[in-house]
């Protein structure tokens, strides 16, 4: 399973980068907006951080609005990924794109039949977003393993990204269904590494260290 990280803020993508945990990053207007920057130069910045696909969205909703904002984000760097919404216009750029090489994320899918349109007109990842649906009632993760199972049924080749990541029990249940990729806040990746038994575990051996006296080198 990849791992992407859901954020534009370049400090802890450097920091988690250094981990070599990080295969990618989602960022959306909200994540922009959130981190004060210019748009085109913090893609830029990302991109030349993580070699993985960066997802960068187009703000136009029209086909002809997309496919202009998609050349401008596509010539930031090799690894752009293009992020459009799950609309008829999105996916039509979704086709458009695809055929001329480019990486597509669509992104807002909140339908197993979503998805499905999404894999038919070429999107390499679909992102359904699980942390929303269960906001509203729904369970985010059966929508996973829906998706799966179509995707498995016709040998499509669009991965499944995991979106709207709130805890780290979506990642785990996420990698169970065999999704593709999970794409998550810092605060969760560096959840996936802590457990109190661990830490426990840790202060006592470090305790019964100190009680020998010793040094290493």
């Amino acid at each position: 399973m990849k791992f992407f990280l859901d954020t534009a803020d370049v400090a802890d993508i450097r920091d988690l980068a250094a981990s070599g945990l990080v295969d990618g990053v989602t960022t959306n207007p909200s994540l922009v907006h959130k981190a004060g920057r210019n748009f085109l130069e913090v893609v830029a910045e990302i991109c030349a951080l993580v070699p993985g696909p960066v997802s960068a969205e187009v703000v136009a909703t029209d086909y002809e609005g997309m496919m202009r904002e998609a050349a401008v984000v596509r010539a930031i760097a090799p690894n752009v990924c293009v992020k459009l919404p799950l609309t008829l216009d999105g996916l039509k750029a979704c086709k458009a794109l695809a055929s001329e090489g480019a990486m597509v994320n669509v992104t807002l899918c909140f339908s197993a039949p979503q998805a499905l349109l999404a894999a038919k007109a070429g999107a390499s990842f679909i992102s359904p977003f699980v942390g929303r649906h269960d906001d509203v009632g729904f369970n985010g993760m059966a929508l996973i393993e829906d998706i799966r199972l179509i995707y498995d049924n016709y040998e499509f080749a669009t991965e499944i990204l995991v979106a709207s990541v709130r805890h780290p029990v979506h990642v785990l249940e996420a990698a169970k269904m065999g999704a593709d990729v999970a794409t998550m806040p810092p605060a969760v990746l560096r959840q996936l590494a802590n457990h109190p038994l661990t830490d426990r575990g840790l202060a006592a051996f470090l305790a019964d260290w100190a009680k020998t006296g010793q040094t290493i080198g």
